[in-house]
């Protein structure tokens, strides 16, 4: 089995998932990603929020004020 696998691979994998822990929360961002531009935040395992980075408003959701505050010091970190 890891033989397929591995003649299936290339020889250099990339990954472009950023996932982020803060607050309680898991920020996962993928960078080929359809548009708009968004996160998909997690706790305990289940998705709050599916947020567009770009018009800043939920796509799927909701969002609380404490995990406003998280998406905007991460975008400020440079990190989303």
């Amino acid at each position: 089995m890891s033989l397929v696998i591995a003649q299936t691979l290339p020889p250099v994998v990339t990954l472009d998932v950023a996932k982020i822990r803060r607050r309680g929360y898991v920020f996962v961002a993928r960078k080929s990603d359809h548009s708009p531009r968004h996160v998909h935040v997690y706790r305990n395992g289940r998705l709050v929020v599916k947020w567009d980075l770009e018009s800043k408003l939920a796509m799927k959701g909701n969002v609380s004020r404490r995990l406003l505050d998280a998406i905007k010091e991460l975008e400020a970190e440079g990190r989303l």
